[in-house]
Parts: C-alpha cells; sequence; structure tokens
C-alpha cells in the first residue's frame, strides 16, 4: 500500500487532515501489529510531511516550483500500456529517447536496441539493464534467474561478451528478507552458468517508509565487450535471412505457467542455451557474418519485428509455419490451449538475421547448442508480413502484448478510443520533461 499516494490524493481533494490521519490509522493496522495510539501517530506524520511537501506549488520562485514539480501527462501508465510490450510502451519509450537526444555513444535509446553501446580504448563497452517480471514477486529465485538471462541476452546479441553483472534489489516494508537471499541466488545461478560474475548490486525498501506490503521490484544489469560493431537492428538488409532458435521461455511463460498451474513447463525454462548459443558464434568467428541480433521478448516475434522494421526501414516476411515450430512444443500447448497468441509473447528465442549465403555455416555452428529454424526473410520496403497457405497477410502490432493471465485478459488487448489524444498529452510531457533537462543544465552551468 502507498502509504503517501492515499494521503497525496485526499490532501488535494480538500479533505481535513485529522480525518485523513484516522482513516489511514485504520489501513495501517492491515499491516502492522501496533498499537493504535503509535498508528496514529505515524499517520499524523504521514500527512504532515506530505502536506509540506505540497508547499512548493506556492513558491514565488517559478525555477524551483518548476524543478519540484513534473509536466502531468494526465494518462496513466495502465491506460497507455506502459510495460505492456505493444504500441504504447513502444511509443513512451521513443518519447524517452528523444529526451535522452543524441549521444555520443555508438547505440543509444534512439535506435530502440536491446543495449546501448560506447566505444572503449580497446572496443565497445555494451550495457543492458531488465528489470525482473512484476508477478514473480512471490518467487524471488525465478524472478531473479529470469532477469539476469534477460539481461546477458541483451548483452549478446550486441555481439559483445558480458563481463559482469548487477542487481539492484527493492522490498517493500513488510518483505521477507529472505526474498533479498533468493532473489540474488538466482541471479548468481545465471551468472554461474555463463561464467559472468554477479560483482555489485543495490538494496533498498520500496518507497523506504512510505509502502506497506511485501511487493519485490528488482532488476539486472549485465556489461560486456567486443571488439567488433555491434549487431544493430538497423543493419538488416533486403536479401538477408532471419533465423531463430527454440524458443522455451523466460519469466513471462514461467509466469503463464504457475498462475495456469502448468508447473512443469517451468522447467522448461530453467536453461541457458540462448547464451551458449551466442557463444558458440563468438567462438566460431561467426559475428562477423550476421547483420543484426535480437531475442525475442517485445510482445513475442509480433512486437519485435516491427520495431526491426520500423528501425532498419525494411520489410519483413515471416513464414508462418516455421515460426510456430521455433516455440518448444511444451510451451506452444501451453499457450495454445489457454488460447494466448504464440506470436505476441515473449519465448526468448535468438534471432539472427544474415546474408542468405552464410545461414548453412551460421546453423552448423550452432548444432548441438540449439535448434535452429529458417523463419523468414528482409525485403526492401516497411512493415511485416506473415507468409502462408493463402499469401501473405500483414502482421500489425497491437497496443499490448496477447494477453497472458486471467487479469491481463479482463484488462484486454485493444487500443482505447482516446488514444490520438493520449499520445497528444504524453508527448507535450516528453517535450516539457526536454525543456527541464536544459533549464536545469544552464543552471548550473551559470553557477560553474
Amino acid at each position: 500500500m502507498d502509504l503517501e499516494g492515499f494521503v497525496r490524493r485526499r490532501l488535494l481533494e480538500g479533505k481535513d487532515e485529522e480525518s485523513i490521519a484516522v482513516e489511514l490509522a485504520k489501513r495501517i493496522a492491515e499491516f502492522k501489529d501496533w498499537s493504535e495510539e503509535q498508528r496514529l501517530r505515524f499517520a499524523r506524520a504521514i500527512v504532515e510531511e506530505v502536506r509540506a511537501s505540497l508547499g512548493f506549488s506556492e513558491l514565488d520562485d517559478t525555477f524551483l516550483r518548476e524543478l519540484l514539480g513534473y509536466a502531468e501527462a494526465g494518462v496513466a501508465m495502465g491506460e497507455f500500456g506502459v510495460g505492456s510490450r505493444g504500441e504504447g510502451d513502444f511509443f513512451v519509450h521513443r518519447k524517452l529517447a528523444q529526451i535522452i537526444g543524441s549521444t555520443q555513444a555508438v547505440v543509444d535509446a534512439r535506435q530502440q536496441d536491446d543495449a546501448g553501446v560506447v566505444r572503449g580504448e580497446a572496443g565497445y563497452i555494451t550495457v543492458a539493464v531488465d528489470g525482473m517480471h512484476s508477478r514473480l514477486s512471490e518467487f524471488p529465485f525465478l524472478a531473479g534467474f529470469h532477469a539476469a538471462r534477460a539481461a546477458l541476452r541483451d548483452v549478446y546479441v550486441m555481439g559483445a561478451k558480458p563481463r559482469a553483472l548487477i542487481s539492484d534489489l527493492h522490498l517493500a516494508d513488510d518483505g521477507d528478507v529472505g526474498k533479498l537471499f533468493d532473489f540474488t541466488a538466482g541471479v548468481a545461478c545465471v551468472g554461474e552458468l555463463c561464467a559472468t560474475p554477479l560483482v555489485a548490486g543495490s538494496t533498498l525498501r520500496v518507497g523506504g517508509d512510505m509502502v506497506f506490503g511485501e511487493r519485490l521490484v528488482a532488476s539486472v544489469a549485465a556489461v560486456g565487450t567486443s571488439s567488433e560493431p555491434p549487431r544493430t537492428r538497423r543493419r538488416a538488409e533486403p536479401g538477408d535471412v532471419i533465423l531463430l532458435t527454440e524458443g522455451k521461455g523466460g519469466g513471462t511463460i514461467t509466469t503463464i505457467a504457475i498462475y495456469h498451474q502448468r508447473y512443469d513447463v517451468v522447467k522448461e525454462t530453467l536453461n541457458v542455451e540462448f547464451m551458449h548459443a551466442c557463444e558458440a558464434l563468438i567462438h566460431g568467428g561467426f559475428l562477423s557474418q550476421v547483420h543484426a541480433m535480437s531475442d525475442v521478448t517485445n510482445g513475442g516475434i509480433r512486437g519485435d519485428a516491427w520495431e526491426i522494421s520500423r528501425t532498419a526501414r525494411k520489410k519483413l516476411v515471416l513464414y508462418e509455419e516455421e515460426l510456430y515450430k521455433s516455440v518448444n512444443r511444451k510451451v506452444l500447448e501451453m499457450l495454445n490451449e489457454l488460447e494466448i497468441d504464440p506470436l505476441g509473447i515473449s519465448t526468448d528465442s535468438l534471432m539472427l538475421i544474415l546474408p542468405q549465403d552464410r545461414a548453412a555455416k551460421v546453423k552448423a555452428a550452432l548444432r548441438g547448442v540449439a535448434k535452429v529454424y529458417e523463419v523468414g526473410r528482409v525485403e526492401v520496403g516497411r512493415g511485416v508480413y506473415i507468409a502462408g497457405d493463402e499469401g501473405e497477410r500483414e502482421l500489425k502490432a497491437k497496443f499490448r502484448e496477447a494477453a497472458y493471465t486471467k487479469v491481463k485478459k479482463v484488462v484486454g488487448e485493444e487500443e482505447p478510443e482516446n488514444m490520438t489524444e493520449m499520445r497528444r498529452r504524453i508527448e507535450d510531457a516528453a517535450a516539457r520533461a526536454a525543456e527541464k533537462k536544459l533549464a536545469v543544465k544552464r543552471f548550473i552551468l551559470r553557477r560553474d
């Protein structure tokens, strides 16, 4: 429970401070075995602090008032599908990239690739960060395991060799400390299997004293190095073929399995085949023969293919039958039985885009490491198309990834009717954040 948000909303509604404190004290009783006096004293302290924090809006100093506030978009995360790996999520990520702007990086946020890359003294340094799956808070080992795999995948697909892992853990006030240990064990397990040490991290509470509950929110970052330029999405060329390794899933597939009581499928996700496949390409000297690499995560092949098409400005044609073959049999059976679109879900396959005449050698290099399927080709043009028995049909990106839990099916996958207005508001908020960045830079430079 967000105590600070609870109080702030009521203060902004103009409610009496003491009545807010009394109401909050009752809520606190759901979490803390405190005396009535202690609950009320704690609640009054929160009300007093939040009221004080809202005072900035009355400041005469315009710079400070704008620094402490933020440009409200009037659009909520869930409402716009942020984090749901669809068009809403992709749109917001493009706005974030615009705020960051042009950098000296080899690969920065504007390319919307899996990781960022900068040039170092002896080559290229690749960095990536991935958050744990939100529904794995009660399954911390799996949360850490799959977050670590995700971070390593993002480094590998840039053609880099991972060198270190970093974790960031935030556990709410009532969370059992054992969750921290289990999450860390999951991360370290992947690190040891992939010869990539977990070397640093941070451990804090979610919201400090202001959030009660047991929610775990964490992320894992990876750092890698390479002597060769990154295998970015924009390098895809007409005539290239698209290969996929067998997708056995990660955090998303694990979540589907747990919340539908298909626990046997969880075992399918416990592997590091993706990383071993990348290692085989690196050690075999095949990276130079690959134009682009990615992992099938962002809303499944439906979302990733659209992002590649948009970034590379090319047309992607995918072979329907081969796409389904590339999904692990047990995972595919589960998805079909639960009526979840396999093309709209993260399967964690390794995607390789490379010239046709090099495909056979790359397939041979991966033999015995991972199953590989030729699932498509790159052409001149734009968009993503599925080639099946009835010819080609467009595969459009959806507003959200395929609904894969009962909760998500209630929320739905469809675009809101007021999408145009929400986009406008978000664009305005992003523009104002970019202006704020420049204003603060100017302030600091003047003082220096």
